[in-house]
C-alpha cells in the first residue's frame, strides 16, 4: 500500500482510516493526516496511531496519494502550493458537488483524479460509494481506489454525470431512511405503544427487512406481496400509501436532491 495523505480528518476520513487499518490493508505508518485547525487530525492520530502532519510539506513528504476530505466550501481557499505538491500523485476527492473539471484546476499535475460520493453508513463500514475517474485508472491505482473506498463498504463505478443522481439517491438516502424510521416510530406511539417499544419494533423491522432483501435477492415488490393478504391489515396500510402517492413523493424527493447537487456542482 502506498503512503496516503488525508487533507481533512473528519468523519469520512476517519472512517476510511479505520477501515484500512481494520482490514490490515496498510499500517498506521503508511497514513498521514492534517486538518484546517480544528484539532481533528491530532484526535485521529492519537486514536489510530497514524501521523498528524503540522504542515503540507510534512503531509506530502512520503505520500503517493491524496485523499481530499476537507469541506467542499474550502476547496477554493486551499494552498496554491498543492498544485506542485500533488504533481504525479493520485488525488481522490470525497467532496460533494465538486466536479472532476474543477478538481483538475486545483490539481493540474496530478497523475489522475477520482471523484467519489460515499454515504454516512460508511462510518461503520456499511456504506456504498460511487466513484468516477478523470482518466481510466492504471491497474495499481484501480486497486488502490478499491481499497480506499472499499474501507467504507460497497463500491460502484459510474460515469461522472450520474454522480448527481447518486447523491440524490444513496448520498442523501440515509436521511430519508432515518426520517422514515422516525415517522414509523411516531406512528407506533400514536397507535398506543410506548416510545421504547415503538422504537425497538421500528428498528428491528427496518433491519430485518433490509437483511431479507439482501440475503434472498428477491425484488421488493415480491416480498411486499408475500406480506400482503387480500383485504388484510397490510393491504389496508398499503392502500393509504398508494392514496398519498408514496412512490411519487419518493421520486420527487430524490429528484430534488439531485437537482440541488447539480446546482452545487456548478459553483
Amino acid at each position: 500500500m502506498p503512503n496516503i495523505a488525508f487533507l481533512g480528518s473528519g468523519r469520512m476520513a476517519s472512517a476510511i482510516v479505520d477501515g484500512l487499518l481494520a482490514q490490515t490493508a496498510c499500517a498506521p505508518a503508511d497514513l498521514t493526516c492534517t486538518d484546517g485547525g480544528d484539532g481533528t487530525a491530532a484526535a485521529l492520530a492519537t486514536r489510530t496511531g497514524i501521523t498528524a502532519a503540522p504542515d503540507l510539506a510534512t503531509l506530502f513528504a512520503r505520500a503517493d496519494t491524496l485523499v481530499l476530505a476537507c469541506k467542499p466550501q474550502q476547496l477554493a481557499a486551499l494552498d496554491p502550493h498543492l498544485a506542485e505538491l500533488t504533481a504525479g500523485k493520485l488525488v481522490l476527492s470525497i467532496l460533494a458537488g465538486k466536479r472532476l473539471a474543477r478538481l483538475a484546476q486545483v490539481f493540474p499535475r496530478a497523475r489522475n483524479l477520482v471523484r467519489a460520493m460515499p454515504n454516512t453508513p460508511g462510518q461503520i463500514g456499511a456504506g456504498i460509494t460511487a466513484w468516477s475517474p478523470l482518466h481510466p485508472l492504471a491497474p495499481a491505482d484501480l486497486a488502490l481506489v478499491n481499497s480506499l473506498l472499499g474501507a467504507l463498504g460497497a463500491i460502484v463505478e459510474v460515469a461522472e454525470p450520474r454522480l448527481d443522481a447518486v447523491t440524490g439517491l444513496s448520498g442523501s438516502g440515509p436521511a430519508y431512511v432515518f426520517e422514515f424510521a422516525a415517522a414509523l416510530r411516531e406512528a407506533g406511539i400514536a397507535a398506543g405503544l410506548t416510545r421504547d417499544t415503538a422504537w425497538k419494533l421500528t428498528l428491528e423491522t427496518i433491519l430485518g427487512s433490509a437483511r431479507l432483501m439482501a440475503r434472498t435477492g428477491t425484488e421488493p415488490e415480491t416480498l411486499r406481496d408475500q406480506v400482503t393478504s387480500p383485504n388484510g391489515t397490510t393491504y389496508a396500510g398499503l392502500q393509504r400509501l398508494a392514496a398519498g402517492d408514496f412512490r411519487a413523493l419518493i421520486k420527487a424527493t430524490v429528484q430534488a436532491a439531485t437537482a440541488r447537487s447539480e446546482e452545487l456542482s456548478r459553483d
